[in-house]
């Protein structure tokens, strides 16, 4: 979360999670100083969660974040994210060794379920996979080299098998000639040819940020992929929620499959959509998703079906999360924050030490 509007609607996310779950979390944000600051202010209202919560705010400095870029040597982007868009490759990087698996999602989204089912995703995998994200084969971009075939917006990552394979790439490992070689450059230039043309550049052909750099990994390593259920990718971008809305709640499966869109010839073919994370994306003329203009269109499709859950989890306050029992001190939440970030090809050269990154006393 890179500003106080990301951070607005990846509040959001973390009180859908807050409130449909039903496991102690741990909750890893990457973010900038007014995030942190806006997130604290809605966190400390709760101080008796339903579960024991935690939660670490990782603050790379802009120049660190340029810096590794910098030492990746052919990455750049064109997205609205910008720089800190792309650190969604080097999340393995930035969260510590001790941190195995790890979920990413984008601000814009919330959940509507119970996120332990998503999480127990990982218990189904086959042994090689280290990432999980919405595949989309039925979509043709040639403009975008397909990368609208996936999703980078959610993700299931095995950040323990991400830097045993060595994901991105860095001068210091090419200095060290350490081994394995990263894994992304033979998928970038095997994707988009040679970076900058002539393998001197960067890749300038890109599309979608981050996600044009995660269909070339993915795409051409499809050993180490495995395609996430819509049910956690209800998204309003091209897809338009698979038509998936609230509604009547006497529909039976087969009549609600019938009625759904973008589900043939996908992993999905045969199964019915039964959202259980939201995704509101390419909502244009706004910054934060909940203030897009379409919510006040009675008319509109979108809101029609989704209006009221937007509605009513907005509305939930947060004050409503102190479920836990006051005899029961380890419902608590706790915050922590590692400020200067070092990313992990640099702590390779102190021969690969485990990170630097101590727990500090909640503040």
């Amino acid at each position: 979360m890179w500003s106080e509007d990301s951070a607005i609607e990846g509040a959001l996310l973390i009180k859908s999670i807050l409130l449909y779950g039903t496991r102690p979390s741990d909750i890893h944000i990457i973010c900038d100083d007014a995030a942190e600051k806006l997130l604290r202010t809605r966190f400390t209202l709760v101080q008796r969660p339903a579960h024991r919560i935690r939660v670490w705010f990782y603050k790379p400095s802009w120049q660190s974040m340029l810096d590794r870029v910098e030492r990746e040597g052919t990455i750049k982007t064109d997205h609205s994210a910008g720089l800190p868009g792309l650190m969604k490759l080097f999340i393995h990087e930035i969260l510590p060794p001790t941190v195995k698996k790890a979920i990413y999602i984008d601000t814009d989204a919330f959940f509507i379920a119970d996120p332990a089912m998503l999480w127990d995703t990982f218990d189904a995998l086959k042994s090689k996979t280290a990432i999980v994200m919405p595949s989309h084969p039925d979509l043709d971009s040639p403009e975008w080299h397909h990368a609208s075939k996936i999703c980078s917006c959610v993700m299931l990552l095995d950040l323990e098998k991400l830097r045993l394979l060595r994901l991105m790439d860095s001068s210091i490992y090419r200095q060290q000639n350490l081994l394995p070689t990263a894994l992304s450059p033979d998928t970038f230039k095997a994707k988009y040819g040679l970076p900058g043309g002539d393998g001197h550049g960067r890749y300038d052909n890109v599309r979608l940020g981050d996600q044009g750099y995660w269909w070339a990994i993915v795409d051409l390593r499809p050993d180490i992929f495995e395609p996430l259920s819509y049910d956690f990718e209800v998204t309003s971008c091209i897809l338009d929620m698979y038509q998936a809305g609230l509604g009547n709640e006497l529909i039976t499966e087969q009549e609600e499959l019938s009625h759904q869109l973008h589900i043939k010839d996908t992993p999905q073919e045969g199964q019915a959509v039964f959202p259980k994370l939201l995704h509101f994306n390419c909502l244009h003329d706004t910054t934060i998703y909940m203030n897009w203009s379409g919510w006040s269109d009675p008319s509109n499709s979108l809101t029609i079906r989704w209006g009221a859950a937007l509605s009513y989890h907005t509305g939930f306050k947060w004050i409503w999360l102190n479920k836990g029992r006051r005899d029961r001190p380890e419902q608590s939440l706790e915050m922590f924050t590692i400020s200067d970030v070092v990313f992990a090809d640099q702590l390779s050269v102190k021969k690969r030490r485990p990170h630097n990154h101590h727990i500090p006393k909640p503040h």
